[in-house]
């Protein structure tokens, strides 16, 4: 009796195990999407991100900022088997805005129906590709719009602010002088589009009835002290379309983010 008994507990663990793989395989994965949430989280260094804050950075100089606002798109993730999953193009441009994260200062960027796998990295690029930029206006969308209202656009020129950076900054010789940073691209004569790939530090497990959320950090000290040392006193306190200047600001900004962690719920 008892090894009939443990016979059949051995076959029932075995069914349950065979019915969970089931449900994870490719055939049973088949049309089914769920939400995978990109969280954004501002800081500088080891410091969280809060406006009018003074920040050090190398140099002795210091800053302090008013306003923070990037452009995220193209996002897309790859699964464990190498299958990428490329968010819809007409959707797939975002304005990652500190004024408007949570109060951890954390912002939400939700993508939804995206297809159930077993994924293990992401990439974005920060600005707006060469591609969608040719589509002109009507190819924009409602993106055109809202980076307008947001203060993204060029009023002097054709193209998109990939980041914009508003306040004031001190060497040893001033103080509290005016710093604007608005990098990006013009037209396509000067190209600053850049993209980041992040790998995940464990599997993010999209379903229809799973939230994962990667949380994602961005260290806006290294837009001035990234792969290359940017000081305020050598002119990048105002920086707009220089072509020397914006395009060591946009090599440091792809640099600037990391995964912290993913949660699974």
């Amino acid at each position: 009796m008892k090894t009939l008994k443990f016979t059949f507990a051995l076959l029932l663990c075995a069914t349950i195990f065979a019915c969970s793989s089931d449900d994870d395989s490719a055939e049973a994965l088949i049309g089914q999407t769920g939400p995978l949430t990109l969280k954004f989280d501002n800081g500088v260094g080891d410091q969280d991100f809060i406006f009018g804050t003074t920040y050090n950075k190398s140099n002795n100089e210091s800053f302090q900022l008013t306003n923070l606002k990037y452009i995220i798109s193209n996002v897309r993730v790859k699964d464990s088997n190498g299958n990428t999953f490329m968010y819809p193009v007409e959707d797939n441009a975002f304005i990652i805005s500190e004024a408007n994260g949570n109060n951890a200062g954390e912002i939400y960027l939700t993508l939804d129906n995206v297809t159930a796998a077993n994924y293990t990295e992401v990439t974005f690029g920060v600005g707006i590709d060469q591609e969608r930029f040719a589509l002109g206006a009507e190819g924009q969308g409602d993106f055109l719009d809202e980076a307008s209202d947001e203060g993204m656009m060029w009023s002097w020129a054709s193209g998109y602010k990939f980041i914009r950076l508003d306040g004031t900054f001190s060497t040893t010789s001033v103080t509290n002088e005016p710093l604007n940073v608005h990098m990006g691209s013009v037209g396509s004569s000067l190209d600053n589009y850049r993209e980041v790939t992040l790998t995940f530090p464990n599997t993010v497990i999209v379903r229809q009835d799973t939230s994962p959320e990667v949380h994602i950090k961005a260290d806006i000290a290294k837009v001035f002290d990234g792969a290359t040392t940017a000081n305020f006193a050598d002119g990048y306190d105002q920086v707009h379309v220089d072509e020397v200047e914006t395009p060591i600001i946009a090599n440091n900004i792809n640099g600037m983010f990391s995964v912290h962690h993913v949660h699974n719920n």
